[in-house]
């Protein structure tokens, strides 16, 4: 990657907060997975005696988002930031996927694009596909970490999907169900 630019997939909180500069922004699709509360948070949204959860790309699907061209000159410092936001304690693995853009064409014409995908680690111990919706329902609505109430990531990730055009039906009837509303 050195003396490149990099193209970065954002899903969840990377798409309306970046945290680093880009040149380009593009609404996107990765075929093969797709967006998920599958991650148990045993520090920003709840606690290791009682985990809330967070989202991870999963196998299957697909995943509307926002893929980012990073510049270059701003790789080397932007990569570090992600690292230290998303690598924290390994339960997502860096991959480089193609992307489609959906929103037209890159500055040099590409249709698609390799970019980084943080794709979650079903190997790891903080992996939890497995919990059926009452169970994600109960720890989104009752946990709470450094960061939160869990239910305002998810109700912070529904809004800012929706600003960004995205309307994701399992997300929006998980928070209508935690929230009491479904």
């Amino acid at each position: 990657m050195g003396g490149q630019d990099v193209w970065v997939f954002g899903y969840g909180s990377l798409m309306w907060n970046p945290g680093f500069p880009f040149r380009e922004r593009h609404a996107a699709v990765l075929n093969g997975y797709h967006r998920r509360f599958c991650v148990s948070s045993h520090r920003y949204r709840g606690t290791p005696e009682r985990p809330g959860l967070v989202l991870g790309l999963d196998r299957g699907g697909s995943c509307r988002g926002i893929v980012f061209r990073i510049a270059a000159a701003d790789v080397p410092r932007a990569l570090d930031y992600l690292w230290e936001r998303e690598m924290d304690n390994r339960v997502y693995l860096p991959k480089m996927l193609r992307v489609r853009l959906r929103d037209g064409r890159t500055e040099a014409g590409e249709a698609a694009v390799e970019a980084c995908c943080f794709v979650v680690n079903r190997a790891h111990h903080q992996y939890c596909g497995f919990l059926d919706e009452t169970a994600m329902i109960e720890r989104i609505a009752g946990c709470c970490g450094q960061r939160g109430p869990n239910i305002d990531y998810l109700a912070n990730t529904v809004e800012h999907l929706e600003e960004l055009g995205i309307r994701d039906t399992a997300l929006y009837r998980l928070y209508l169900a935690a929230t009491g509303r479904g």
